[in-house]
């Protein structure tokens, strides 16, 4: 479920039953963000030329596929591994995300990227400022097609773990997603509420072993990796 407000808020309900606010970019940073992708793609394109142009008529082919790869493919790669950000969306502290405010994938991203030909007509990005404009979220034909947005990234905020509770190492190694797992119970726990906490907190299996309170069990973990001793 989500929902956009006139403080150009998109509202996602997460299926913990959580609402976040994912904050949406309008066209003139998005605009900004996608001038410096163009300078960073013309620097790449200008070396190649220069390095390519020592091998005659091959490196003239080869700098065609680079182009290529260049042009149409460089928003891609970067982001789906940028989680989400081009170099440019980067220094603007924009993000991709889908709809449903998840990471985008593959398929969004290269659909909303290869039909770019469409937004630039009839010519300057004519077509895509004007449908930007005129929607709520400010998408463009690619991300209407792909079903994604642009947001800013918002910072995160430290977890919220009650004073009284100590520092708790860990019964075993964690791996990184499970570190990220637990930081992220220890942020969102107090939105849930005591129970739907506890429910989840259950769900951590030997983590948590038979403590009684595996709430706080885990807010103790999470306060450890947090380097609070």
């Amino acid at each position: 479920m989500t929902t956009t407000t006139i403080d150009n808020m998109r509202r996602v309900e997460t299926p913990e039953g959580v609402e976040i606010a994912l904050r949406l970019a309008g066209p003139i940073p998005r605009a900004w963000a996608w001038m410096i992708d163009f300078v960073v793609r013309l620097l790449v394109l200008g070396a190649f030329a220069l390095l390519l142009s020592i091998f005659g008529n091959f490196g003239t082919g080869i700098f065609l596929i680079v182009f290529f790869v260049n042009e149409w493919f460089y928003p891609v790669l970067f982001e789906i591994l940028g989680k989400g950000s081009t170099p440019g969306k980067k220094l603007l502290g924009l993000r991709v995300l889908h709809d449903d405010g998840t990471p985008v994938g593959w398929t969004a991203s290269i659909i909303r990227n290869l039909l770019r030909f469409a937004d630039l007509m009839p010519m300057a990005f004519g077509a895509g400022l004007l449908v930007s404009l005129c929607h709520p979220e400010s998408k463009r034909i690619g991300d209407l097609a792909a079903g994604t947005v642009v947001v800013y990234v918002e910072k995160p905020s430290a977890p919220a773990i009650p004073a009284g509770i100590a520092p708790l190492r860990p019964p075993f190694p964690l791996t990184l997603d499970e570190q990220h797992a637990l930081l992220e119970f220890a942020e969102r726990h107090t939105l849930w509420g005591p129970h739907r906490a506890a429910e989840i907190a259950s769900a951590a299996g030997p983590l948590v072993g038979p403590a009684q309170d595996r709430v706080a069990t885990l807010l103790g973990m999470a306060s450890f990796l947090l380097g609070r001793r």
